[in-house]
């Protein structure tokens, strides 16, 4: 036995208790949303010990759940030591102090989206990434700061020496300007990687490069697939929010055109419109894609209740008419009778693994197909003063043959409708 006994470093998680309300009509089971629910937990580096479940048809205005359950969670989180509460709904900034009054302070009481938030943060990594975490958390935290200063407000009710300066209500108007200079700050810069954004965006447009956009349900495989279509190696893991910035590969599709395809953050049933608003700017690859792949997990129970969750959020933000293909993904977790089903359901769909291979290749026909529809076959005789337009074709088209002619170039060639538009004076006819 050692002289000194190792203690292991390994951070302890957090014990928490889920609350979910059954509300009727609603699209998502309570298990099925809990169950999402605790592997955001998981994710945010918790572990959750119980279950608390109400059946409601509205909130409590006071409380959120009722009085009772109020005083069954707070017997619940004492017996067995829980150091978290956490809410499947969002809470106000009233019952929230209730809560924390409710159940003592030595719980911290949070809500989904303060839990999405700080999922977020943790997995941040560039510097945009990080302003628009940050921006979500101050406009999430800034309605919420009269709790956090309500002792000092106390203080004011109890008359005597002092009592007069206000020192609760002047420190919550202190932190509330310090909080609202700094979401402009933020804004601010956020609106220049945005301008930048825009020339890069404007830069692969004009370049006639097609342009690929990934979304879908967080955990869909959207890494594995970009992976797997590019040969690269983003970070791709089982976990709920693994990668939130986007990132852009290219590669050569089989008939040699060269595409670009942007992995993009992942969405998830009631996304926080705070991160909607935040992550416009990186949204924003989607809405300028040529085509989005609307990536799915098919071995998921909620499968379609996530597609019609993706199609919300694409049609918040802008991108709901763009072109799309949906693509179920990880049909190896699947019965090959089940794929066969689905596929003449969905005889428009695509149904692979990027894990496996399998259905890849008939993904990459498809946005062939739709790379095609997006370009146009010109015969043209371009005078031979025109080379650096030539070149042009050569770099974001294709040529099939040119001849050099005594009145120039005649070029048989496929180049994007874009560049097709300002060739119109040397068109000859249709290649």
């Amino acid at each position: 036995m050692p002289r000194f006994p190792l203690v292991s470093t390994a951070p302890i998680p957090e014990r928490a208790v889920l609350v979910g309300i059954d509300w009727p009509q609603q699209s998502w089971s309570l298990d099925r949303s809990l169950n999402e629910l605790e592997r955001l937990a998981q994710s945010a580096g918790a572990e959750v010990i119980a279950r608390l479940t109400q059946k409601l048809d509205h909130p409590y205005a006071k409380s959120f759940i009722g009085s009772g359950k109020v005083k069954e969670l707070k017997n619940l989180v004492e017996r067995i030591g829980a150091d978290a509460v956490i809410f499947d709904d969002d809470l106000t900034p009233s019952q929230l102090s209730y809560l924390e009054q409710a159940l003592g302070g030595a719980v911290k009481i949070i809500d989904r989206t303060a839990l999405i938030l700080d999922i977020f943060g943790i997995r941040a990594q560039t510097r945009e990434g990080r302003l628009q975490v940050q921006l979500a958390q101050l406009q999430y935290l800034l309605p919420r700061l009269r709790g956090m200063w309500s002792h000092l407000a106390k203080e004011q009710t109890r008359g005597g020496i002092g009592s007069r300066f206000g020192q609760g209500e002047s420190q919550l108007e202190l932190d509330r300007r310090m909080i609202r200079d700094r979401i402009a700050a933020i804004r601010r810069e956020l609106a220049k990687v945005e301008a930048r954004r825009a020339v890069q965006s404007k830069e692969r447009l004009n370049s006639g490069v097609f342009r690929v956009a990934l979304a879908g349900y967080t955990n869909a495989g959207k890494s594995t697939l970009l992976n797997a279509l590019t040969a690269s190696d983003v970070l791709a893991e089982d976990k709920l929010f693994a990668t939130l910035d986007p990132t852009t590969r290219s590669f050569n599709l089989p008939g040699g055109r060269s595409v670009t395809v942007t992995d993009t953050v992942g969405f998830i049933q009631k996304l926080p419109h705070g991160l909607v608003d935040a992550f416009r700017s990186t949204l924003a690859e989607a809405r300028s894609a040529d085509l989005i792949l609307i990536v799915v997990d098919r071995s998921d129970e909620q499968a379609e209740y996530e597609l019609k969750t993706v199609y919300d959020v694409l049609d918040e933000i802008g991108a709901a008419g763009r072109s799309a293909l949906v693509v179920w993904n990880k049909t190896d977790r699947c019965n090959p009778h089940e794929v066969d089903m689905l596929t003449r359901r969905f005889p428009q769909d695509i149904f692979c693994s990027a894990k496996t291979g399998f259905g890849l290749d008939r993904l990459l026909a498809a946005i062939e197909t739709a790379a095609m529809e997006r370009e146009k076959s010109l015969a043209l005789c371009l005078p031979y003063s025109e080379g650096a337009l030539f070149a042009r074709i050569q770099r974001e088209g294709t040529v099939h043959t040119v001849s050099y002619e005594d009145d120039g170039m005649h070029v048989s060639c496929t180049v994007p409708l874009q560049l097709a538009s300002i060739m119109s004076q040397y068109v000859r006819g249709d290649a």
